[in-house]
Parts: C-alpha cells; sequence; structure tokens
C-alpha cells in the first residue's frame, strides 16, 4: 500500500529549496516510481505549443509529444479530470507508447488556472490503480502545483 501523505510531504521538502519545475517533476517521478508497487513509467507531459510534450520521467522510453484529445493523456488533459484506465486497451484511441501497459492513471496539472501537464503512471498489471491511488495521486498533484513555479 502506498503511503500518499509521506510521498506529499516529500516532493514539498524536495521543491522547499528550488521550487524549478523541470528539478521539482524530475524528483517527483523517481519518488513514484521507487514509491509504487507494479509500475512501469511513472513521469510528466508538459504542455507546449497546444499538445503534450514529455517531461521528466522514470521507465521505459515514451511517446514524444500527445495531441489534446489524443490517447489517455490528451483525453485527460482536455477533459480537465483524473482518468483511471484499468484496461488501457479498451481504451478508444488509446497510444501504444509501451505496449506492455495494461492500466493507466492520468492526473491534470494546474498553474494560473491552466494546465501545464499532467501525471502519468502506467502499470504492466490490468486494473492497477484504485479510489485511493486517484485520491492520492490528485493530493501529489495538489503538492506539486503548490510547490512548483510553472
Amino acid at each position: 500500500m502506498t503511503d500518499y501523505k509521506l510521498l506529499t510531504e516529500q516532493i514539498k521538502a524536495l521543491a522547499a529549496d528550488e521550487p524549478a519545475y523541470i528539478p521539482v517533476l524530475a524528483n517527483a517521478s523517481a519518488l513514484l516510481y521507487d514509491s509504487m508497487e507494479n509500475l512501469n513509467w511513472a513521469g510528466f507531459y508538459l504542455m507546449d505549443n497546444g499538445s503534450l510534450l514529455l517531461g521528466p520521467f522514470q521507465g521505459k522510453v515514451a511517446c514524444i509529444r500527445i495531441a489534446m484529445g489524443k490517447g489517455v493523456c490528451g483525453t485527460a488533459a482536455s477533459e480537465d479530470k483524473t482518468l483511471v484506465v484499468p484496461n488501457v486497451h479498451e481504451f478508444p484511441g488509446h497510444i501504444a507508447c509501451d505496449c506492455a501497459s495494461n492500466s493507466e492513471i492520468v492526473v491534470p496539472i494546474h498553474s494560473n488556472g491552466k494546465i501545464v501537464g499532467v501525471l502519468d503512471i502506467d502499470s504492466p498489471k490490468f486494473d492497477r490503480f484504485s479510489e485511493e491511488d486517484k485520491l492520492g495521486l490528485e493530493e501529489f498533484v495538489r503538492a506539486l502545483e503548490e510547490a512548483t513555479r510553472f
């Protein structure tokens, strides 16, 4: 079981001395990847010229750019809501950056009222992400939003 309260406190502490988004997101992806079980990818896509551009991550190689409304990340960003997908192979328009991924969770990130990116986490396990994961990761992202200068 993941201790999201601890992870949230850790990311706040890591961002306290330097709130620049690249190092904070790099540490955040490492923190999540090392702390959560059954993951094959944990990282960020950042808004860039109307689409999502690959940001700091841990895991296997990833798609570099994702259009808004495409795949789980682009859909979560365009709808501005967290998406929990138990089986990515059943998600309309899923983008298979890594064919080993079977489930996914994506949480939008905001700054000054606008979406600046998404947290994306993939698992080789089907139905890996629970309601507890959703709530914990949303709280983690809120801490990132408050502690990070985008």
